[in-house]
């Protein structure tokens, strides 16, 4: 099911089973590729323990897309099965960052690495020229640096950093394995202490470390700023730092210290040589791993309580609140923030101003253009804008003015970007000498936005959108909040037929929304309708969806469904009924209706009902209890691997590692699928009939009777079987799937009557968090 990469990975070996070299070694295993994990001996009577521990943490942590992947790692030590190493593909090296300790590794391995295999490390403070020193030619060419950001399941960079004596191909190989087959974003850096995204992130982290000491601010005012107006995650800075550990400021600011050049700007800001953070280390406060860093959590009078170091007493004390008119007024415009003339204002801007102008410095000499290193901060760091991006949205000729007006140096790049109008001018991007150049993309890799500079809407409104994308084939977009399904939606929906026929061969279902391809039906529709007690118009929107996609799934022409982080209710719903899916690995679908009080009721019950008796070879009372648990658990999938082993995905459906290849990987299956499409006949189903529905019946008030399910939940779940059992039949009866359609509208309308419903409901819309009444 997996998207499959050029070039072949048959066999992987990952040496070094921490943090990070264990998380690489799952997400290989996550691509369906056999891991060696190797480690030292710390104890002679249990020789792979660390190994083995390493691998625990992994199925504990996450690491694993599901549990059983786990299978493909095998564990060793370096002592006993170094040797082992010999059938890998690929050998990545991931021990301590010492230039010794990995040139001494590199020896042992070649003498047992087959020809041609590639080496790797993730280093991420070390020059490759240092680690490859003395080593023979034969491995320099097969070695690069392979920079995997923690965790490296989830996070989607890698820099990639090979020598002028690699072989041809070498880089090409690794960048196809790391982004089809792994899904990452490969950024080829050059040899530069801390590559791109730690060159400028660590610079930042130091400026907005010590400049909030220098301002007087607090941990958490300082996180204020440094968050939501940068674009930055909640962390900010100092949540960021507890996270990653302060741990690492000798070893990996050090290392900036022992190797930049004298005038970089970097050496201003030299958070080694701070006499708090040295306090901090001392004391043992590194952060999240410690349980005290910038933040800890303490028990007050029995309640949990956050707290803050603070920078001038050295001890903790509670939150303050934020209450800067600068950070009020600003509301989010970090241009109008930095104009503000408090405390607050002051630290946006020399964060701001630094951060531009080191990036504007520095990248001439580690990039080759603006968008790589902002590309490699938005992924690394999770930022929402790069520096440079972050520049041009609040403008380059007030933020250079404002320099000069200061006495300050404008960096070359920057003084050439405002003059050009701005880093990224008229649709293009400066390269590092300060040309503009058009924006380049790997094969294979597009999005819908591509689309939305040069062209219209073939058909819609403010809800929906139907998209030429070529080759004969039609995308249609949802672009509500969250992408939820409302009744301008269903209005664009239904017009596809008619649309397609107009001149496309297939469609393709995805959208380009950073989290979700639909978070299901809207809520506050249905709170609307239930609160007016407008049953006709609550039964009107049901049917109208179930309408809509039932006419997806039995059309003349093939559907394909992309998929990607959250496909919930309504939208799994869409899934389901698409004939293909290419499916992005990180898929958190599922049916959860239970969690507001009512059943799936745009054909999820069928179309798992449907599958399941499929599956079953027609054993209609298995295939009930399955549809019934599915829906019952109400728990999205971890992942789509997880959400074939829900019935969510078939066998026919794939996986998609990179989610910027998604739209072009179900562009090419609908392509496909128009030459060979036979539509999708009605169905049969032989239900479970009355007998059956008795049995879970009398098992859901054992539930209730042992406090194990809430009434309401009961009365969803009762609602369930008469759904899944088929109604008042008996064992055995064929129905359609319009027939239970049917018992899914009766059911929704049924709860819908129900006080707790409405309850359930406005409590999700309010909060988004479901109520357990």
């Amino acid at each position: 099911m997996l998207t499959k990469t050029r070039t072949k990975l048959l066999k992987a070996a990952v040496i070094g089973a921490g943090n990070m070299g264990a998380g690489i070694a799952a997400h290989l295993a996550n691509a369906g590729v056999p891991v060696l994990l190797l480690d030292i001996v710390t104890d002679p009577s249990a020789r792979n323990a660390v190994a083995e521990r390493a691998l625990q943490r992994q199925l504990a942590g996450g690491g694993f897309m599901r549990q059983e992947l786990a299978d493909l790692v095998t564990v060793g030590n370096l002592e006993d099965h170094l040797k082992n190493i010999g059938d890998a593909d690929w050998i990545v090296e991931a021990v301590v960052e010492d230039p010794e300790v990995k040139r001494d590794l590199y020896r042992r391995i070649d003498e047992v690495r087959k020809p041609g295999s590639v080496v790797s490390s993730n280093t991420s403070t070390i020059p490759l020229a240092q680690l490859t020193e003395s080593l023979p030619a034969s491995f320099v060419s097969d070695f690069a640096i392979t920079h995997f950001f923690n965790p490296p399941r989830a996070m989607k960079l890698m820099e990639l950093v090979a020598s002028s004596d690699a072989r041809e191909g070498l880089t090409a190989d690794i960048a196809d394995i790391c982004d089809r087959l792994l899904g990452k974003t490969v950024i080829e850096c050059r040899d530069t202490p801390g590559f791109i995204a730690n060159r400028i992130g660590n610079f930042w982290m130091s400026v907005a470390t010590l400049e909030a000491m220098r301002c007087g601010l607090g941990v958490e005012e300082a996180d204020a700023v440094m968050s939501a107006p940068f674009g930055i995650p909640r962390t900010g800075i100092f949540g960021l730092f507890d996270y990653v550990g302060v741990n690492l400021v000798p070893l990996v600011w050090g290392s900036f210290m022992r190797t930049l050049d004298a005038h970089d700007a970097h050496r201003r800001y030299d958070l080694t040589a701070d006499a708090f953070i040295h306090r901090m280390l001392e004391r043992g406060q590194t952060g999240r791993i410690a349980g005290q860093g910038f933040y800890r959590t303490q028990l007050v009078d029995g309640v949990r309580s956050r707290q803050v170091i603070d920078f001038v007493t050295g001890s903790y004390r509670g939150l303050r609140n934020i209450d800067f008119v600068s950070l009020s007024e600003a509301k989010g415009d970090l241009r109008k923030l930095c104009e503000g003339s408090d405390t607050a204002a002051n630290y946006a801007w020399r964060v701001l101003s630094e951060l531009v102008c080191y990036a504007s410095e520095v990248g001439p000499e580690i990039a080759a253009d603006v968008g790589a290193i902002d590309t490699a901060m938005r992924l690394g760091y999770n930022w929402r804008y790069g520096p440079f991006e972050l520049a041009d949205r609040v403008g380059l000729s007030w933020l250079t003015k404002r320099l000069l007006v200061e006495g300050r140096a404008v960096p070359r790049l920057l003084a050439m970007a405002t003059d050009r109008g701005g880093f990224y001018p008229s649709g293009k991007l400066l390269n590092t000498k300060g040309t503009p150049i058009a924006p380049t993309r790997a094969e294979g890799i597009g999005a819908l936005a591509d689309l939305k500079t040069s062209a219209s809407p073939v058909y819609g409104n403010k809800a929906a959108s139907l998209w030429d994308i070529g080759d004969g084939v039609l995308a249609f977009e949802v672009h509500t909040k969250m992408n939820a399904g409302n009744l301008e939606m269903l209005d664009v929906l239904e017009a596809v037929p008619s649309v397609v026929k107009s001149g496309f061969r297939s469609l393709v279902i995805g959208n380009d929304h950073p989290r979700a391809f639909s978070a299901g039906a809207d809520i506050g529709h249905f709170v609307e309708l239930i609160r007016r007690r407008n049953w006709a118009g609550l039964e009107a929107f049901v049917v109208r969806g179930q309408n809509a996609l039932r006419a997806l799934l039995h059309g003349p022409f093939p559907v394909v469904a992309a998929p990607f982080g959250l496909a919930l209710g309504g939208g799994c719903e869409i899934q389901l009924h698409a004939n293909y899916v290419v499916a992005h690995a990180e898929l958190n679908a599922g049916l959860p209706e239970l969690r507001v009080g009512i059943v799936p009721g745009w054909g999820g019950c069928t179309r798992l009902l449907e599958r399941f008796t499929e599956e079953y070879a027609a054993d209609s009372i298995r295939a009930a209890k399955r549809t019934l648990e599915a829906i019952v658990a109400a728990v999205p999938s971890t992942s789509a691997m997880d959400a074939a082993s829900m019935g969510l995905l078939c066998k026919q459906d794939a996986i998609c590692m990179n989610r910027d290849r998604l739209m072009m990987e179900a562009k090419e299956r609908a392509v496909v699928a128009s030459g060979e499409y036979i539509p999708a006949a009605n169905a049969r189903i032989p239900v479970a009939g009355r007998q059956a529905a008795g049995s879970l019946l009398s098992a859901i008030d054992e539930a209730v009777e042992a406090g194990q399910q809430s009434e309401h939940d009961a009365r969803v779940a009762r609602a369930l079987v008469r759904i899944v059992t088929g109604g008042d039949v008996t064992h055995g009866t064929l129905l359609s799937d319009l027939d239970i359609l049917v018992l899914e509208r009766e059911a929704i309308l049924a709860l819908g009557e129900a006080p707790n419903t409405l309850a359930r409901m406005e409590h999700m819309l309010n909060t988004g968090k479901p109520l357990l009444n």
